[in-house]
């Protein structure tokens, strides 16, 4: 079963990126109108210099390993980005990668590191998007619950996103957004191909998120950067930051999600933090 899924994913990544593709992308003439989009099976297979049978057996999922050389011929092919690139390869090995056994636990430095940063609002969020420990300043930005070790049910990030009015209501370019943070969840899911529990929270994301629904079967791959934020929150108006967001060298399970805020930016959240605690 590991290694039908491991195929499978890989065989659905190509057929995706090989579909948004046109002929005129890649320098081959289109022949006018065609009835499916994107470039034709045999395409790829003479612009990666492969065999059709063998790329199709790919594509389908079946039981071929390709090696690196293919990989890279079919990554230049489909004009990959270095996310995308770095995907296929990570996909291409998800046999090999097994599945951490031992869940472990924040540790108590990690934790004072968290609470130190107020009221620079940072948390820590697992290989599930679950957040497992925030400072008071993340408690406001993202709306996440008082924190509470006795907490059962932790927020989900891309859950949260995807359905809280408030993420629309804050976030004019919501779509644009929510289809950047679904392609980096994608990106860290290639990691965990065998996760029964994180396969079984991606089918019910599609089950009950249109949204979702529609934008995951596209595979847009992007992996989370360091990046400068904006945004404009209803109650302390113009907030502006910088997004770090660091492994963990102990958990690689676990990352540090930290935004250092413009010192105005700090200013309005010791004010509002500090002042009704």
């Amino acid at each position: 079963m590991k290694e039908i899924t491991f195929q499978q994913s890989l065989g659905e990544f190509l057929r995706a990126t090989r579909e948004r593709l046109t002929p005129e992308q890649v320098g081959l003439p289109s022949h006018g109108r065609r009835r499916t989009p994107g470039l034709r099976r045999e395409e790829v297979a003479q612009l990666a210099n492969v065999g059709v049978s063998w790329y199709t057996s790919i594509e389908q999922g079946k039981d071929v390993h390709p090696s690196y050389q293919i990989l890279e011929s079919l990554a230049t092919a489909l004009r990959l980005s270095e996310d995308e690139r770095r995907y296929l390869f990570l996909l291409s090995k998800s046999d090999e990668i097994e599945e951490s056994k031992i869940y472990k636990e924040i540790s108590t430095g990690l934790e004072r590191t968290v609470f130190a940063l107020e009221p620079n609002p940072a948390y820590i969020m697992d290989k599930y998007w679950d957040v497992l420990l925030w400072n008071r300043a993340a408690e406001f930005l993202f709306r996440f619950p008082s924190y509470s070790t006795s907490i059962d049910s932790k927020p989900n990030v891309l859950h949260q996103f995807l359905i809280d009015p408030f993420k629309k209501e804050i976030n004019p370019d919501w779509e644009e957004r929510a289809k950047i943070m679904i392609a980096r969840f994608r990106a860290d899911c290639a990691r965990y191909p065998q996760d029964a529990r994180l396969n079984e929270m991606i089918e019910k994301f599609k089950q009950e998120n249109e949204f979702f629904s529609k934008w995951w079967p596209r595979y847009e791959v992007k992996t989370v950067t360091d990046c400068h934020k904006l945004w404009n929150h209803p109650e302390i108006g113009e907030l502006e930051f910088e997004h770090v967001n660091l492994q963990v060298s102990n958990c690689p399970d676990f990352k540090l999600m930290i935004y250092t805020a413009s010192p105005s930016t700090l200013e309005k959240l010791k004010q509002k933090i500090y002042s009704t605690k």
